[in-house]
């Protein structure tokens, strides 16, 4: 199947060389390195500059393929996702947008395509497991964490992006919402701290993020529902004095006589400081808890980088998910029209059970026990 890769990125890129082995892959991407990187990783994998935010250029640059994997920065996504389906491919997305998505449904029917969208790790893998959960119990409550960590921490941040450090700070920045007592709240990004132990990792500061996204929607019997993010303990604080002192404000300020926005200044410090390595170690962290008909169940995982492929864990974590579903669509073993979030795919034992063993192939291992 040809299949092109829009963005190059860390996970785009890891996406493309899973997908290499099994299909006919070309990536593009505005960043010549990322594509003279990939290329030198695996020469069988074609390479085009392209500027994605040309959306109209898409028709004529997608014409070739069969289907589409979006791997863009979230401001990006929705509009690369729409374009995309407006020239009438099968996709399957990762761009974390802020956008509901799930808007996109009509256009995605009437253009016969099908569309799994946040189909990374989280959202993403939680939403694979939530929503076969669902077909076989009743659930009243769940939690999901997880966390993209560097093995070495590294003060003051002891934090690296292994993707676009825009994403982060929309992460930082969105208002996060969550299901209490059958009823959507909103909360700010970083709220309601608490600390969790991992045996193997420690001691870790989790913190309210907008992650729950489609499941509020789709699986609104589901009368508790939270998502947090992990992190070393005390880069919280750090966020929040740069948050409340307008480090992240979009608001123009003047320096000497030149208007500049504080969020790009901070965005550009940023990149630098928690730029991870090409190859430098880091870890994802996760567990997914699920409540309900007097039981417990529990979901872990806990990856690394992997030495041998040099590719990180959250690229493998985030990727591989994203190259399962891209498998189910080509081997027609989920082909429904429309826009699907995970949960929607995953509720198919068939499908559930592929993505569970394609991870494993790769050496990424969920965990699950009973409470």
């Amino acid at each position: 199947m040809k299949t092109a890769v829009l963005g190059a990125g860390m996970v785009g890129s890891a996406i493309a060389l899973d997908l290499a082995s099994r299909h006919h892959v070309t990536a593009f991407d505005v960043n010549e390195n990322n594509l003279t990187l990939l290329s030198k990783r695996n020469p069988r994998i074609e390479t085009k500059k392209a500027d994605l935010k040309d959306y109209s250029s898409y028709l004529a640059l997608l014409a070739p393929f069969d289907l589409v994997v979006t791997a863009v920065p979230g401001f990006m996504g929705y509009k690369s996702l729409e374009a995309v389906i407006n020239c009438g491919k099968d996709i399957v997305d990762i761009s974390f947008f802020p956008e509901e998505v799930l808007q996109l449904d009509k256009l995605a029917k009437e253009k016969k395509v099908t569309v799994i969208t946040d189909c990374g790790v989280s959202p993403g893998m939680s939403n694979f497991i939530i929503g076969r959960c669902n077909d076989e119990m009743k659930i009243n409550a769940l939690e999901i964490y997880v966390g993209g960590l560097p093995k070495v921490r590294k003060k003051p941040f002891q934090y690296k992006a292994p993707f676009s450090p825009a994403d982060v700070i929309e992460e930082y920045t969105r208002p996060a919402r969550l299901m209490e007592n059958g009823f959507i709240v909103t909360k700010p990004a970083l709220s309601e701290v608490e600390w969790i132990h991992f045996d193997e990792v420690g001691t870790l500061e989790a913190f309210n993020t907008d992650g729950l996204r489609s499941l509020l929607y789709t699986m609104p019997h589901i009368r508790n529902q939270k998502e947090k993010t992990l992190r070393y303990p005390g880069h919280v604080d750090i966020i929040l004095s740069l948050k409340e002192s307008n480090f992240f404000s979009e608001k123009p300020i003047e320096v000497n006589g030149v208007n500049v926005s504080p969020l790009q200044v901070t965005s550009q410090i940023l990149f630098h400081e928690w730029k991870l390595g090409l190859e430098e170690e880091e870890l994802t962290v996760m567990k997914v808890l699920l409540h309900g008909e007097g039981k417990a169940i529990e979901w872990n995982l806990l990856d690394y980088y992997d030495k041998e492929t040099k590719i990180s864990s959250m690229a493998r974590t985030t990727g591989y998910t994203c190259t399962a579903a891209v498998n189910l669509i080509a081997l027609g073993m989920f082909n429904e029209k429309g826009v699907f979030p995970p949960e929607l795919v995953g509720k198919y034992k068939e499908c559930f059970d592929f993505v569970l063993e394609y991870l494993l192939e790769r050496n990424v291992i969920w965990k699950k026990s009973m409470q």
